[in-house]
Protein backbone atom coordinates (compact mmCIF):
# COMPACT_ATOMS: atom_id res chain seq x y z
CA UNK A 1 0.00 0.00 0.00
CA UNK A 2 1.40 3.39 -0.92
CA UNK A 3 1.38 6.66 0.99
CA UNK A 4 -1.26 8.22 -1.28
CA UNK A 5 -3.71 5.42 -0.46
CA UNK A 6 -3.01 5.79 3.27
CA UNK A 7 -3.61 9.54 3.03
CA UNK A 8 -6.86 8.94 1.13
CA UNK A 9 -8.07 6.44 3.76
CA UNK A 10 -7.15 8.88 6.53
CA UNK A 11 -9.06 11.65 4.75
CA UNK A 12 -12.14 9.45 4.33
CA UNK A 13 -11.96 8.41 8.00
CA UNK A 14 -11.37 12.02 9.04
CA UNK A 15 -8.17 11.06 10.86
CA UNK A 16 -5.19 13.38 10.96
CA UNK A 17 -2.08 11.42 10.00
CA UNK A 18 1.36 13.00 10.03
CA UNK A 19 3.83 12.36 7.25
CA UNK A 20 5.99 10.32 9.66
CA UNK A 21 3.05 8.03 10.52
CA UNK A 22 2.08 7.46 6.89
CA UNK A 23 5.00 5.13 6.17
CA UNK A 24 4.35 2.84 9.17
CA UNK A 25 0.59 2.86 8.58
CA UNK A 26 1.16 1.76 4.98
CA UNK A 27 3.08 -1.27 6.25
CA UNK A 28 0.52 -2.08 8.91
CA UNK A 29 -2.41 -1.83 6.49
CA UNK A 30 -0.55 -4.02 3.98
CA UNK A 31 -0.08 -6.68 6.69
CA UNK A 32 -3.79 -6.49 7.60
CA UNK A 33 -4.88 -6.92 3.98
CA UNK A 34 -2.45 -9.84 3.53
CA UNK A 35 -4.00 -11.50 6.59
CA UNK A 36 -7.50 -10.95 5.17
CA UNK A 37 -6.41 -12.62 1.93
CA UNK A 38 -5.18 -15.62 3.94
CA UNK A 39 -8.55 -15.87 5.66
CA UNK A 40 -10.38 -15.88 2.33
CA UNK A 41 -8.45 -19.04 1.38
CA UNK A 42 -10.01 -21.02 4.26
CA UNK A 43 -12.74 -23.43 3.14
CA UNK A 44 -15.90 -22.54 5.09
CA UNK A 45 -18.47 -24.24 2.84
CA UNK A 46 -19.58 -26.78 5.46
CA UNK A 47 -19.27 -24.49 8.48
CA UNK A 48 -22.50 -23.39 10.08
CA UNK A 49 -22.72 -19.70 11.07
CA UNK A 50 -22.41 -19.04 14.80
CA UNK A 51 -23.80 -16.41 17.13
CA UNK A 52 -21.71 -17.64 20.05
CA UNK A 53 -18.86 -20.05 20.75
CA UNK A 54 -21.26 -22.22 22.76
CA UNK A 55 -24.54 -23.75 21.63
CA UNK A 56 -27.36 -21.66 22.97
CA UNK A 57 -30.86 -20.58 22.17
CA UNK A 58 -31.36 -16.85 21.98
CA UNK A 59 -33.57 -15.73 24.86
CA UNK A 60 -36.95 -14.44 23.80
CA UNK A 61 -39.67 -12.62 25.64
CA UNK A 62 -43.32 -12.25 24.91
CA UNK A 63 -43.92 -9.24 22.69
CA UNK A 64 -46.54 -7.35 24.62
CA UNK A 65 -47.32 -3.70 25.12
CA UNK A 66 -46.70 -2.29 28.57
CA UNK A 67 -47.42 1.13 30.07
CA UNK A 68 -49.91 1.75 27.29
CA UNK A 69 -52.83 1.91 29.68
CA UNK A 70 -51.23 4.67 31.77
CA UNK A 71 -50.73 7.54 29.31
CA UNK A 72 -50.39 10.14 32.06
CA UNK A 73 -47.38 8.34 33.56
CA UNK A 74 -45.78 7.73 30.15
CA UNK A 75 -46.16 11.37 29.10
CA UNK A 76 -45.04 12.78 32.46
CA UNK A 77 -41.46 13.28 31.24
CA UNK A 78 -42.41 14.69 27.85
CA UNK A 79 -40.76 18.08 27.32
CA UNK A 80 -43.61 19.49 25.25
CA UNK A 81 -47.22 18.27 25.28
CA UNK A 82 -49.89 19.41 22.83
CA UNK A 83 -52.08 22.27 24.09
CA UNK A 84 -55.28 20.46 23.16
CA UNK A 85 -54.72 17.78 25.81
CA UNK A 86 -54.22 14.86 23.43
CA UNK A 87 -51.96 12.06 24.62
CA UNK A 88 -48.94 12.07 22.31
CA UNK A 89 -45.42 13.46 22.11
CA UNK A 90 -44.71 16.48 19.95
CA UNK A 91 -41.37 16.49 18.18
CA UNK A 92 -39.53 19.09 16.11
CA UNK A 93 -40.05 19.09 12.37
CA UNK A 94 -37.23 17.22 10.62
CA UNK A 95 -38.25 17.44 6.97
CA UNK A 96 -39.08 20.73 5.31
Amino acid sequence: MDKATVNNIAKLARIKVSEAETESLAGELTNIFDWIEQLSEVDTDNVEPMTSVTDMVMPAREDKVNDGADAERVLKNAPDLPANGQNFFTVPKVIE
